[in-house]
């Protein structure tokens, strides 16, 4: 029945639901769970966006979410020994754990980082046991408790590893002891990774199981209760759930476990930046899946099967705490998106792609901003004061709003609320400044220095009211816009994009959605780009929210047709340096393709979608030419 309704009135349904199930799960998360490292491919709002999409889909509501503290020396002491928690202070040590330079100004995040997920690890455990914690009252036992973050399975008693500081889950088990659990335990470590820490940990404890599911062994495999598979490289769906339904079963069975912990790592995905097997979105639901009919029987039903209060004998299930561990690149978040919808609604809700969530949290976020505290007004809507509108003695018209409405401050209280300047600080650079400039009659610039002494420049763009790009419309135009690392370098396989002198910061999709989100505010209809290179034109793509960026010239929109096909399955880097060296050519000449720059509109208003319905229309009727890639041999 619900499965039919609209999709709005399903989430309505759903939620509605949830208040028939007060106590089926808990969601543990903090807005500091954000944190980025220059070199490593984290998406640092993962927590974020799955948390936004379960509750845009009414799969949790707010009052199911709870905010961790960060872990207490003590309980820290009880899994690692002082000597090592007296040395992670050290750059150096935490330069091994991060395979990468760590400065100084980045410890304690780093340090405050992985201390708030193994709090939010032990909530979790708080959550699903109902014991005593910190002076929290006892709650009633949750079937399912989530954190989103966590999974720090690589770090040991006495040292850390691969990205791993502390252990989470370890120091949750060691919590939970000390105040009175005595059940037992099965850690179940689907991670691309070894589970090689936890497993050391416990390594002499009958009373946890260690089952983990990797590429290749980390270290020792021999414990008294554990289970250890190295499968190797390119492993693909078939022998990676077949390995699965062949050795987890039996272990569950054997393990009667009182509390299961499931490291839901998606570094196994075929698109994981740092993994190397092929496992598809299906394979990887179906390998959650399996986790949650061997732990909890049998799938929560649908909503429209479900009573009120859990029955007795789902009740006596064991609680399953829930962590992230690893997941790398901007799209990791949707396989656990998939997962979770699956394990709260028993059925699988497909979650919208990573730029749909990002432009959807930026208009949240500013539905929250009060507009005078952008325009630094209070009843002027434009915040606009005489002094600003007129020069003394000469009457001239100056300017003291970027796009006539944003202050310094306002700007700057943007970029903290998206949280932008707190990943520039996880980079490393502790005092982002933002400087504007808005002498120039032609546009406004904004730069974001590294520190006060604006020596490393991080952002420059420049930005004007366009009202020739498209007659008829207003569109905010981007007349520049670089966003770069000075202090990264490009590293082992990782080539500099045209027209790049370092890493870029992983931020441009946030960009072209902050411009969207300002487009609204100032009632203009899109946003304009003219792209220099083949990458910087696919900056938006949103088809949940009917959303396409369109060249203006339709010949140019049938050569950047024909480029994404031709490089479909090509990684976007090699794709644009192949295009700028004059490696594409047309199929029937030889010619070389010469990359136009040609205007390019992301379309917001009513009136800009009807324009773009019609470039639409112009562009279907041109045949697409025919391309190819000049062998390597032929290449100048």
């Amino acid at each position: 029945m619900i499965a039919r309704l609209p999709r709005g009135l399903r989430r309505v349904a759903r939620r509605a639901g949830r208040l028939l199930r007060p106590h089926a799960v808990a969601v543990i998360y903090h807005p500091r769970y954000a944190n980025a490292l220059a070199g490593l491919p984290v998406d640092p709002l993962r927590a974020e966006r799955i948390l936004a999409f379960l509750l845009s889909e009414g799969l949790v509501l707010r009052r199911d979410i709870h905010q961790p503290r960060p872990a207490t020396l003590m309980s820290l002491q009880r899994t690692h020994t002082t000597a090592y928690l007296d040395s992670i202070h050290e750059t150096s040590v935490l330069n091994r754990i991060f395979a990468t330079d760590v400065t100084l100004e980045q410890v304690d995040r780093l340090l405050d980082h992985q201390r708030l997920t193994t709090g939010g690890t032990k909530l979790a455990t708080h959550l699903a046991l109902g014991y005593r914690l910190h002076g929290l009252p006892i709650r009633p036992r949750h079937r399912l408790a989530i954190n989103l973050a966590g999974g720090q399975h690589h770090a040991h008693r006495d040292g850390g590893a691969g990205f791993c500081i502390v252990n989470d889950v370890a120091v949750a088990i060691d919590q939970a002891r000390a105040h009175g659990f005595r059940g037992k335990v099965l850690v179940i470590d689907l991670d691309l990774h070894d589970g090689d820490g936890t497993r050391a940990i416990f390594a002499q404890d009958p009373d946890v199981h260690t089952f983990s599911l990797h590429a290749h062994d980390w270290g020792p495999t021999g414990a008294v209760a554990s289970t250890s598979l190295a499968l190797g490289d390119g492993v693909n769906d078939d022998r990676y759930l077949e390995a699965l339904r062949d050795r987890l079963p039996p272990v569950v069975a054997q393990a009667r476990p009182d509390l299961v912990y499931y490291l839901a790592g998606t570094d196994p995905a075929a698109d994981d930046r740092m993994g190397n097997w092929q496992i598809s979105a299906a394979g990887m639901l179906a390998r959650d899946r399996l986790v949650l009919e061997l732990v909890h029987g049998c799938l929560p039903a649908p909503p429209r099967a479900t009573g009120g209060a859990q029955s007795e004998g789902a009740s006596r299930k064991p609680p399953l705490v829930v962590t992230l561990a690893g997941g790398y690149g901007p799209h990791s978040w949707r396989y656990t998106a998939r997962f979770l919808s699956l394990a709260l609604h028993g059925t699988p809700i497909e979650p919208p792609e990573t730029d749909v969530m990002t432009l959807k949290r930026f208009r949240y976020l500013a539905r929250l901003q009060d507009p005078s505290e952008l325009t630094g007004g209070e009843n002027n809507p434009f915040g606009l004061s005489e002094a600003d509108l007129v020069l003394p003695q000469w009457g001239l018209v100056r300017e003291t709003r970027l796009l006539g409405f944003y202050t310094k401050h306002g700007l700057e209280l943007v970029l903290e609320r998206t949280g932008l300047l707190d990943r520039l600080r996880d980079l490393g650079y502790s005092h982002p400044t933002v400087e504007l400039s808005l002498d120039d009659p032609d546009g406004h610039g904004v730069r974001i220095w590294g520190s006060p002494a604006r020596k490393e420049l991080l952002v420059e763009v420049r930005l004007r009211r366009d009202r020739r790009t498209v007659p008829g419309l207003t569109l905010l135009s981007i007349e520049w816009l670089q966003m770069q690392n000075p202090r990264s370098i490009f590293r082992q396989g990782q080539d500099a994009l045209p027209g790049q002198a370092f890493p870029g910061l992983g931020m441009a999709h946030e960009a072209v959605a902050l411009c969207a989100v300002a487009c609204e505010r100032l009632h203009l209809d899109g946003v304009a780009w003219t792209p220099a290179h083949f990458h910087t034109a696919g900056l938006w793509h949103a088809d949940a929210l009917h959303l396409d960026a369109l060249p203006t010239d339709p010949t140019a929109a049938a050569e950047l047709r024909a480029l994404g096909r031709l490089f479909a399955k090509t990684p976007i880097g090699e794709a644009s340096q192949t295009v700028a060296d004059g490696s594409v050519i047309h199929r029937t000449t030889g010619e070389a393709l010469v990359w136009r720059p040609s205007p390019m509109v992301l379309p917001l208003s009513s009136a800009a979608r009807s324009w773009a319905d019609t470039q639409r229309t112009a562009i279907g009727a041109l045949p697409l030419p025919e391309l190819a890639i000049r062998p390597r041999a032929a290449r100048p």
